[in-house]
């Protein structure tokens, strides 16, 4: 006769296989000795053994926790959390307390909320001060089948949390089911009674009204979208191996902030930094596994927070400030501060994914489910995906975006897969709800909003499709330009398109070129300097044995693959990088760099380097000590330089291709190398050589006091061919003489190499190579 175990396990898989939600029922006989009421949990946390804790009513609304001066004139915090369908929610206090043998632990008290209101529950507790940490556990059913999976053992983040302290480790007994349930395939439905409190960082009452000396002088540097040259920079990455920044403040917001951070910016030229995401986040599970970490961070748990890994000064709130003076710091040299932001899914994952914050209030509520509502819907490729048509998910994202603009003071925001952002039911919608409440918002309206227009679900690809307000990353600019520099275009009608500011697909709807965010590469790809080395991913150190990362790199290794000493191979390769820099800042439209590409960085050929928080991703500083990366830099500040002070470059209206005076000169035109304009065959032929006119004298629009803008003419030749060829110049109307001011084929660039050609002569250019030349008139 089988044991009464037996007989249970029996009867569990019989009730899992007929679905019967008694399939979900908590296993008693799982509990290790930490369970949820108990007094005691491992690691030295222990239930507080204290008097009751006052709790006043308090108000729902603002949602997180505030503190202020409550009823009466006393001080306390007003803690607010939207939970719907849950059956009880209780506030978690943790202190520090001292062991009798010297030793510490902490102490968790337990405060009921019992004021429910349109489903937040809420209450103000006197004298909880700034610096107090805290979280959630919520009460309600458990029945994975229907898409409940409340659990109280597991201590639950704020998602409203200003600031987090602590970092996410994922042991077992941070996930709502038993992760290790020998049957795998019913895993997500065994509930996990163990406390998962002494694992999970907690939040942090902020005092968000408290004044800022630094703060109030802080001035917006507002760029115009046209003028703009943005920046992409890793907080950590990009201040780690800075040899003229302590080591205290390196890897950190402090660290961006440091005077020697800013002054290669400057130098630079660059008016916005676009920081990979500062959100809380979580590092995955199969990272931890194998001693890894989320490196780029697009794994956000907390909307509100900065990411406590960044902070020099602290984590009890410290990093607040810390992240408001660098954005400060930031302003005072005239740059922008806009964030990467992951509003799509959270780090929770899927139903095989930890209990962190969202899944523990209201799973049903906060993601999108399939049918099968044990199952979420995965546009995102991350597993789940926010359910933004729900007005409290809607609620917490604006209200985080506002935050960020108003309190934290920065400038605009990039939105990671922002196509699963505009999904009303399942399709992708330019009226969905986020769209149309960004767009009458009175602050974000305001603000810049890039957004990278696609998604991994059906119908996904949404490039040009955005509403007016909105920029969008240009992925097939990246591509034609990719294509055009290692010879693998048919012809140059994309080209075309995509230098003039791709009218084709954003001259729509009063939208401008400065929809267009013109890049050559970004975080998530090869390196500049590696597009030119490599033309094969080499993933190897991410351990995931090399199946991670596109195959679709559209490179071109300049004949060898990887390092190589060959000296023919290196001049080429920066000349390339010399050709592929100044094809995007002559390019029209807002162009965005890498932070490292203008110095030569390298990540070895890895094409995805999420996980490698190390030298493979930390920019290297120590190339500027190499006088052909030094020359790399110079060249990529004096492109930009070039783009602010010419107007024709970065122009805020498409060009038209039609005369406009009677001599017949036009805004933009194109030429083939014998001198002549491109006709329609041209478009349709193989191309090596391209010239393109832009005219300084018929600059759409007016400057601040009403004059019209006209600035110089310029001729931009491009060339891919490996041999030289002679371009004719173009003569009456389009110019007399010509100066060359940019020639790529030149290391050292010098303030101008300054050579005077007369229209109707043939230049020599140089074997893959672009020439700038300014009309002289």
């Amino acid at each position: 006769m089988s044991s009464a175990a037996e007989q249970k396990a029996v009867a569990k898989q019989r009730a899992v296989e007929e679905r019967r939600p008694e399939a979900v029922l908590p296993d008693t006989e799982l509990d290790t000795g930490t369970r949820t009421g108990t007094d005691s949990a491992p690691n030295g946390a222990a239930r507080a053994a204290l008097p009751a804790v006052p709790v006043w009513p308090g108000t729902p609304m603002p949602l997180g926790a505030r503190f202020r001066t409550g009823p009466d004139g006393v001080s306390g915090t007003n803690f607010a959390l939207w939970a719907g369908g849950a059956e009880a929610v209780e506030l978690c206090l943790f202190g520090e307390v001292e062991g009798g043998d010297g030793g510490g632990g902490e102490v968790e008290t337990r405060v009921p909320l019992t004021e429910l209101t349109h489903e937040i529950w809420h209450g103000f507790v006197p004298g909880i001060m700034p610096g107090q940490r805290y979280g959630y556990r919520v009460h309600g059913r458990w029945d994975p089948w229907t898409g409940a999976r409340w659990n109280p053992a597991k201590l639950l983040l704020d998602p409203y949390a200003r600031a987090v302290d602590g970092d996410f480790e994922l042991p077992p007994e941070v996930y709502g089911h038993v992760r290790d349930w020998p049957q795998q395939q019913i895993a997500d439905t065994v509930r996990d009674d163990r406390d998962s409190a002494p694992f999970v960082p907690k939040g942090v009452v902020v005092h968000d009204d408290a004044p800022d000396d630094e703060w109030a002088d802080d001035r917006r540097p507002k760029t115009p979208w046209a003028d703009s040259v943005i920046y992409e920079v890793h907080v950590k990455g990009f201040t780690k191996l800075h040899p003229d920044i302590p080591e205290e403040l390196r890897g950190t917001y402090a660290g961006l902030a440091h005077p020697a951070a800013i002054e290669h910016l400057t130098k630079l030229g660059v008016t916005a930094v676009e920081l990979l995401p500062v959100h809380q986040f979580a590092h995955e599970d199969h990272l931890l596994r194998r001693g890894m970490k989320n490196y780029w961070g697009y794994n956000s748990i907390g909307y509100f927070a900065p990411h406590a890994g960044y902070a020099a000064t602290g984590t009890a709130g410290q990093q607040v400030g810390e992240f408001k003076r660098m954005v400060r710091a930031l302003h005072a040299a005239g740059i922008e501060v806009i964030l990467d932001v992951v509003y799509n899914h959270t780090a929770e994952a899927d139903e095989h994914g930890p209990t962190l914050s969202l899944r523990g209030m209201d799973n049903r509520g906060y993601y999108r489910l399939q049918s099968d509502a044990r199952r979420y819907a995965d546009y995102t490729g991350c597993g789940n995906t926010l359910h933004v048509v729900q007005p409290h998910v809607l609620r917490l994202i604006t209200d985080s975006l506002r935050y960020w603009v108003t309190e934290m003071g920065v400038d605009g925001f990039r939105f990671d897969l922002a196509a699963a952002l505009a999904r009303s039911m399942h399709d992708v919608d330019m009226l969905s709800p986020f769209l149309a409440v960004i767009a009458q918002d009175p602050v974000l309206r305001r603000v810049k909003l890039i957004a990278e227009p696609w998604d991994v679900g059906s119908g996904g690809y949404q490039v040009g499709a955005f509403p007016p307000l909105w920029t969008e990353w240009n992925d097939r600019y990246r591509d034609a330009v990719r294509d055009f520099w290692r010879g693998a275009l048919p012809d140059v009608r994309d080209l075309g398109y995509r230098l003039s500011g791709s009218s084709d697909l954003y001259a729509w709807g009063g939208r401008r070129p400065y929809a267009s965010v013109n890049f050559v590469t970004a975080h998530d790809g090869f390196t500049l300097r590696d597009m030119v080395s490599y033309e094969r991913k080499h993933n190897e150190a991410n351990g995931e044995g090399n199946r991670d990362g596109t195959n679709d790199n559209r490179a071109w290794n300049c004949g060898t693959e990887g390092e190589t000493d060959d000296e023919h191979v290196l001049a080429l390769r920066r000349r390339q990088l010399r050709n592929l820099l100044t094809t995007l800042l002559l390019s029209t439209g807002v162009p965005m760099l890498v932070a490292g590409d203008e110095l030569g960085r390298t990540q070895g050929g890895n094409n995805n380097a999420y996980c490698q928080d190390n030298e493979i991703s930390w920019v290297d500083w120590s190339l500027l000590d190499d006088p052909g990366w030094r020359a790399l830099t110079e060249l990529t500040a004096r492109l930009i330089e070039l783009r602010h002070r010419h107007p024709v470059l970065r122009r805020r209206a498409f060009f038209s291709g039609r005369a406009h005076s009677a001599d017949g000169l036009r805004d933009l035109a194109w030429f083939t190398a014998r001198g002549s304009e491109m006709t329609e065959g041209d478009w349709y032929a193989p191309t090596e050589t391209l010239g393109m006119y832009l005219s300084g004298s018929d600059i759409p629009g007016r400057d601040a006091r009403g004059v019209p803008i006209t600035d110089d003419s310029f001729l931009v030749i491009l060339h891919t061919g490996d041999r030289p060829t002679n371009f004719a110049l173009p003569g009456a109307p389009w110019a007399q003489r010509y100066e060359v001011v940019v020639d790529t084929s030149r290391e050292e660039q010098g303030e101008a190499p300054g050579v005077g050609c007369r229209a109707g002569d043939e230049i020599g250019v140089p074997g893959r190579a672009v020439l700038l030349l300014r009309v002289v008139r």
